[in-house]
């Protein structure tokens, strides 16, 4: 979907938050040398066992990230919000091509049995009341257009902004449900002996297997080619 936007070759991509890679994997191809920037160097390490020898690393928050080399492509996979608001989208453009191509993507992980949802509320109440991710932007759940969609837009630097949403359910077991809670950033948030224990607590009243709503909501923007990096 990126890639057709795009309409265009994407030679080289710039990944904000790569985290362990699995986005990276997606994009790192014959033909697009891809950069995966990160500010946790054992994320990267573990990113290194999974990509290609040509994936490039650099251990840098976005703010840090020099502006001085641009992209075809710029990519964040549920990371976006652990950027800093201030400037954002003004260093965004000023990492793209004219005429490239910014993309967001990512979703909750939600389960699709209620029963299984209250259970895990149950389980998580005594630790954390709620482990949504608020909108950064305040942009209420079931508009039209979502976040980073509706700053995208308010934006000098991007247009033609587009938001599309991937429908997917999954069946994850009860480990790895609780998995990708830990890297959801109300539980990173908490103490890490807190952590544990709502993790455990979580774990223990699940069933072996998880039943999940799993979409991905992905947006796209384009470089003004008239822009001067402001946004």
């Amino acid at each position: 979907m990126v890639l057709a936007y795009a309409g265009r070759p994407v030679r080289t991509a710039l990944e904000i938050g790569a985290g362990t890679g699995k986005a990276t994997r997606l994009f790192a191809r014959p033909g697009t040398v891809v950069t995966a920037t990160d500010p946790d160097g054992a994320m990267l390490a573990e990113l290194r066992k999974h990509v290609p020898a040509d994936v490039k690393t650099v251990r840098a928050a976005f703010e840090d990230l020099p502006t001085g080399q641009r992209h075809d492509l710029v990519f964040a996979a549920a990371a976006l919000h652990w950027t800093s608001p201030q400037g954002r989208w003004s260093r965004m453009a000023a990492l793209v091509e004219p005429g490239g191509v910014f993309a967001s993507f990512g979703g909750p992980f939600k389960p699709a049995d209620p029963a299984v949802e209250e259970t895990v509320r149950a389980a998580r109440a005594p630790f954390l009341a709620s482990d949504e991710i608020p909108s950064p932007d305040g942009t209420p759940e079931g508009h039209a257009m979502q976040w980073p969609g509706t700053e995208l837009q308010r934006s000098d630097g991007f247009d033609d902004v587009r938001q599309c949403v991937i429908e997917r359910r999954v069946t994850v077991s009860a480990a790895d449900y609780v998995g990708h809670l830990s890297t959801v950033s109300a539980y990173l948030e908490l103490p890490v002996a807190v952590r544990a224990q709502v993790y455990d607590h979580i774990e223990r009243a699940l069933p072996d297997t998880v039943e999940l709503f799993a979409d991905i909501i992905v947006h796209l923007a384009r470089r003004r080619q008239d822009a001067a990096g402001a946004g």
